[in-house]
């Protein structure tokens, strides 16, 4: 492996953090995962707090790199079909959001979570408003499909959900009140 650079170590310390919660963002196993030692990490950050925020800043910027591409999806009903798609076929950062949401005590974390949640939540309601819901039914059903979502990430932690049924984004899109393929 070449020179790490700070995002690696972010991406890590994420990949830990969707496996173990916060508690797992600890330098000596982020730097195993990473198979350097943990002077490396010295280099990049002062203490682990600089990590978590590093890695909190890196899913905050994975999820304005989704909406981004999704922007560039023309039809909103098939931007909601995309959407959903990418949601329940990413175990990585529904973990993540559950984590996150659970050490909401942490007000860093809480902070960040909000603001991504928020974000979220206001580019559907923006897709959906788009369709030519009123905005509050918007709002109440993206509240339900985010609400759906955090209750499978939930699931699949506790080991009650170990696979994903493949008609889930279907089901989704019939819940939003949108057509099926």
């Amino acid at each position: 492996m070449g020179r790490l650079n700070a995002d690696d170590w972010a991406r890590a310390a994420l990949a830990a953090l969707a496996e173990g919660g916060l508690a797992a963002v600890a330098v000596e196993p982020v730097a195993v995962r990473l198979g350097v030692s943990k002077g490396s990490f010295y280099w990049h950050f002062a203490n682990r707090r600089a990590l978590v925020e590093a890695a909190l800043r890196r899913w905050e910027a994975e999820t304005e790199e989704v909406i981004a591409g999704l922007e560039s999806v023309p039809d909103p009903v098939e931007r909601m079909r995309t959407l959903l798609g990418l949601a329940f076929g990413d175990g990585h950062d529904a973990a993540v959001s559950f984590r996150l949401i659970s050490e909401a005590d942490d007000p860093l974390v809480a902070q960040v979570a909000r603001r991504v949640s928020r974000r979220r939540l206001a580019f559907m309601r923006a897709t959906m408003e788009e369709l030519g819901l009123a905005p509050e039914e918007a709002h109440r059903r993206v509240l339900a499909g985010y609400g759906s979502y955090l209750g499978l990430a939930a699931l699949a932690r506790i080991g009650a959900l170990t696979e994903v049924p493949p008609d889930l984004v279907d089901q989704a899109m019939a819940a939003f009140g949108l057509p099926e393929r």
